[in-house]
């Protein structure tokens, strides 16, 4: 066995972390306190090759492996959750589909711009009445003279309403028996998207509700196989989990540091609060935690990048950062103390930005549903 990352992968983490620091952490706070969509970052990191690291260079992606992919979004969610979730859902769950599931024609149409990052892709699965029960889609996809019409809703849909994004891949009922996955282009007739949703934390990612009335779409805008949509979106689900656990680990770490210098620099009675057992113990059982999540998150991603069944993995791996990351918040803003509880501090984002690890690509009641499937413990 051997834990060291390659010149390549280590490349990739300084890499990100140079620009995570550089260029996102000088205005995280003022794009949160604004609810701004970060452009101008996107566009950066586009050119950077990070919208489209596991990507095929040939369709204008990165090339890179899953790890690769896992430790850019751990590195970026150090920083900043919300510039980390726009890269996440736009390669896992926005141009994954098409390019796992899209014919050679939709695949040339389609990735170029996806993979590159010059335009943004999103995935159109949760709906107001179907969230962990994502078996029970409503929205419907009726084909009539050579086009599916669609009728329904889908919500908190990221990436889906900004000025560049190029489409959304939903899943829709195509018979009472069937889900199929439909890619509807923005701009189509009968396809709404709503104003940005206020959210808790993730403030200057992209969540909407759309609405789809009438909405026609070409035929040959069907991913895959009619009928085939539930399989596809429980495979791209296990991606997806590998990049939110992966973002589980970044938070965590990057509320490990902000705890540790400030209670470097913190006294009290005389001291650097760092000296009191009380934080140096909670620190150093962080330190550990962290390890051990990264090493789930990793192993994870070089199953995947082998070939292998990964499914069990990224599940616990997502359980687990989810509830380390909630720990890691908490514990960070409390050895800030008072100061923790002021916005001017980042680590008041961070709280803010951490719960929705445990709730997104499966709440951690999902995830231990996943996982008592795949040890093959008899169902309720």
């Amino acid at each position: 066995m051997n834990f060291d990352l390659s010149p390549e992968h280590e490349l990739i983490r300084e890499t990100v972390r140079e620009f995570a620091q550089d260029r996102v952490e000088p205005v995280a706070e003022e794009l949160d306190r604004e609810h701004r969509f970060p452009y101008e970052l996107v566009e950066e990191m586009a050119g950077l090759g990070l919208m489209g690291i596991p990507l095929p260079e040939e369709y204008g992606g990165g090339g890179g492996d899953t790890l690769s992919y896992a430790i850019a979004i751990e590195e970026l969610t150090r920083v900043d959750s919300s510039v980390a979730i726009t890269v996440a859902a736009h390669t896992s769950l926005g141009t994954m589909p098409i390019y796992l599931f899209g014919t050679d024609e939709q695949k040339r149409e389609w990735l170029p711009d996806l993979a590159s990052g010059k335009r943004l892709a999103a995935f159109g699965l949760t709906e107001p009445g179907a969230g962990s029960d994502a078996g029970a889609t409503q929205t419907r996809a009726e084909l009539r003279d050579g086009q599916w019409v669609i009728e329904g809703a889908k919500t908190f849909i990221t990436n889906a309403g900004t000025d560049i994004t190029a489409c959304v891949t939903i899943t829709a009922r195509t018979s009472e028996a069937e889900v199929s996955n439909i890619v509807v282009l923005n701009g189509t007739p009968g396809y709404e998207i709503s104003p940005p949703m206020a959210k808790l934390g993730w403030r200057a990612s992209d969540t909407r509700e759309l609405a789809f009335q009438a909405c026609a779409v070409p035929e040959a805008n069907l991913l895959g196989p009619r009928g085939a949509g539930f399989k596809q979106f429980l495979e791209i689900l296990d991606g997806g989990r590998m990049s939110v656990a992966a973002m589980g680990v970044g938070l965590a770490q990057g509320a490990y540091d902000l705890a540790r210098d400030y209670a470097l620099e913190r006294r009290q009675f005389g001291k650097q609060i760092a000296s009191f057992q009380a934080v140096r113990f909670q620190l150093a059982d962080l330190a550990t935690e962290i390890e051990a999540g990264r090493a789930l998150v990793y192993r994870a991603a070089w199953l995947k990048d082998q070939g292998r069944p990964f499914a069990l993995e990224a599940a616990q791996a997502k359980l687990y950062t989810g509830l380390l990351s909630n720990r890691a918040a908490n514990v960070a803003l409390q050895i800030h103390g008072g100061y923790g509880f002021m916005d001017e501090f980042p680590i008041s984002r961070l709280y803010r930005d951490q719960k929705v690890l445990e709730i997104g690509e499966g709440t951690n009641e999902v995830q231990r549903m996943v996982i008592a499937k795949q040890l093959g413990l008899p169902p309720e």
